[in-house]
C-alpha cells in the first residue's frame, strides 16, 4: 500500500509540473486559429523553416514540458514534422540535472548537449525537406484536427475555455499513463532494466535507443547512471539519450491519434537516428 500511494504521489507531480506547458501550448494554438488573419497563420507556416533549429536548442532545456508542448503544437499543425523531431531528439528530460547532481565536467555536459542539439536541428532539417517534396499531410494546420477528436466546439466561450478543457483532457491521459508506466517500472525494478545493457553488449545502441523510447523518466534517469557508472560507453548513452523524449511521443499518440503511421514512423526515425549516431559514435572510439 506503500509503494501505490508512492507511485501516485510522485504521478501526480510529475503530471502537475507539465499543466503549465500544457495550457499555454493549448492557449497559443487557440489564439493562432481564431485570434489570427490567414495571412498570419501563413507567416506562421512559413516561419516553420526554422522550427528544428528552434527545436533543436529549446529541447535541451531540462524540461520535458517542451516535448510535450511540441506533440499537440504538431497534432494542431502549428509546427512542422522536422521541429517536433527536433525537439524530440534534442529533450534533456531527467539527464542534465543527473549530471549537474553528479558533479560532471561542465565540457562533458557542453559535449553531450551539443551532440543531441546537432543531430536534432540536422535530422529535424532533412525530415522538413522530405516531408515538403513528398507533399503529405492530411489535416489543415489549425486546431480543429483536434477538436474534432475530442468532439468539442471550441468555437464556444473564447480561447481560454477551450485551452483549458484541451489541457485537463491531456493532463487526465498523461497521469493514467504516467501511474501504469510508474507501477510496472517500480514492481520490475531498474535493476532488471539495467541488467538487458550488460547481458546483450553486442547491440548495446539498439537496445538503450530501444529503452530511451520508453514515455517516462526512468529511462533518462537508468540510461545515465548507467553510463556514469560505466557499464555502458558514449554510444550507448547517446543513443538512448537522443531517443529519451519524456512524454513526448505518449503525447504525440494521443492528440495526433487520426495520424497513426505518422506517429510510427516519428517514432522509427526517433530509433534509427539514435541507433545510427550512437553506432558512428561506438565505431569511432569517441568519449565524452
Amino acid at each position: 500500500m506503500t509503494d501505490i500511494i508512492e507511485i501516485l504521489k510522485d504521478s501526480v507531480i510529475d503530471t502537475a509540473r507539465l499543466i503549465p506547458f500544457l495550457f499555454a501550448t493549448y492557449l497559443l494554438m487557440e489564439f493562432i486559429e481564431h485570434k489570427t488573419s490567414e495571412k498570419s497563420k501563413a507567416a506562421i507556416g512559413k516561419a516553420g523553416r526554422f522550427g528544428p533549429v528552434i527545436g533543436g536548442l529549446l529541447g535541451i532545456l531540462p524540461q520535458c514540458g517542451f516535448s510535450a508542448s511540441a506533440a499537440s503544437l504538431y497534432a494542431g499543425r502549428i509546427i512542422s514534422v522536422g521541429t517536433v523531431i527536433a525537439v524530440f531528439l534534442s529533450t534533456s528530460d531527467e539527464m542534465l540535472p543527473i549530471l549537474i547532481s553528479k558533479k560532471v565536467s561542465p565540457r562533458v555536459i557542453i559535449e553531450i548537449l551539443a551532440i543531441k542539439a546537432a543531430a536534432g536541428i540536422i535530422i529535424g532539417i532533412a525530415a522538413d525537406i522530405i516531408h515538403r517534396i513528398a507533399k503529405k499531410g492530411d489535416c489543415a494546420p489549425d486546431i480543429h484536427c483536434i477538436c474534432e477528436d475530442e468532439h468539442c466546439h471550441c468555437e464556444e466561450g473564447g480561447i481560454i475555455k477551450p485551452a483549458v478543457k484541451h489541457t485537463l483532457q491531456i493532463t487526465l491521459f498523461i497521469f493514467i499513463a504516467t501511474v501504469i508506466l510508474d507501477t510496472v517500472i517500480h514492481f520490475t525494478g531498474e535493476e532488471k532494466l539495467a541488467g538487458i545493457f550488460v547481458d546483450i553488449p553486442v547491440v548495446g545502441c539498439a537496445v538503450s535507443a530501444l529503452v530511451g523510447l520508453i514515455p517516462n523518466c526512468a529511462a533518462s534517469v537508468v540510461i545515465t547512471e548507467l553510463y556514469l557508472s560505466e557499464i555502458i560507453n558514449t554510444g550507448a548513452m547517446i543513443s538512448g539519450l537522443l531517443t529519451g523524449c519524456g512524454i513526448g511521443l505518449l503525447v504525440l499518440f494521443r492528440t495526433n491519434k487520426r495520424n497513426i503511421r505518422e506517429n510510427i514512423g516519428i517514432t522509427a526515425i526517433l530509433w534509427i537516428s539514435g541507433v545510427v549516431i550512437g553506432s558512428v559514435i561506438q565505431l569511432m572510439g569517441i568519449t565524452v
